[in-house]
């Protein structure tokens, strides 16, 4: 099944109140807002592109040992994954999905990392539910996600419902970062530092194929 058609399974689901978290159909509404309004004010416009420059960055991983883009790169391609959090279970999807292609990008000498703003803690126990054997990054106060044109504040009422309807205080899970977040977005660096593919999309149920990054590093 492809990503996309699991990310949609899980919504249909959790917004038909299938699923053990149930929540009032006002605060699917009020989500489901705070996407439409992330899209009309055009906010992936600011994004890097094809053909940008990729900013360097050396981040900690799970365990704070540093992991430099620059070393990643003298071994091949650089594929850099932007998720929110592992609250997100979209964002959990796609890296599941996305250690389901590791091998795979491996044979082709590219590295993986995934980049977010939470604490180490929280990745730790991100990878070691999931299994996953790629580089989590923390993203302090979402600075790197900044230069990458991916940083967004999150509307006063959608930190609201976070808060009381989700119970989720993104300013205890993240580290230094208040209540902003990335697009989720999906970057392949080239060895010579540039942007070869970007996907980025404001809507986080929506999230492209990892399949397509063989392809594409495929040539």
């Amino acid at each position: 099944m492809k990503l996309q058609d699991r990310l949609d399974a899980f919504r249909i689901a959790f917004e038909a109140g299938q699923l053990p978290f149930k929540l009032e159909a006002s605060v699917h509404g009020l989500l489901r807002q705070g996407i439409d309004e992330l899209i009309s004010a055009e906010i992936a416009s600011n994004a890097l592109k094809v053909g940008d420059r990729a900013p360097e960055f050396i981040l900690p991983d799970t365990l704070g040992n540093p992991v430099s883009s620059r070393q990643l790169l003298a071994q091949g391609p650089l594929v850099v994954s932007f998720y929110r959090g592992s609250w997100c279970p979209y964002c959990n999807m796609e890296l599941q999905a996305l250690q389901a292609v590791l091998p795979e990008l491996r044979s082709r000498h590219a590295s993986l990392v995934a980049i977010s703003p939470q604490l180490p803690v929280n990745g730790q126990q991100m990878q070691q539910e999931h299994d996953l054997t790629f580089p989590l990054l923390t993203d302090s106060g979402n600075s790197l996600a900044a230069q990458f044109g991916l940083r967004f504040e999150l509307a006063d009422y959608i930190v609201e419902l976070y808060s009381n309807s989700l119970g989720l205080d993104l300013t205890k899970l993240n580290d230094r970062s208040g209540w902003t977040l990335p697009i989720p977005a999906r970057f392949v660096i080239a060895p010579d530092g540039d942007i070869i593919d970007a996907e980025v999309n404001p809507d986080y149920t929506r999230r492209a194929d990892p399949g397509r990054l063989v392809s594409l590093l495929n040539g």
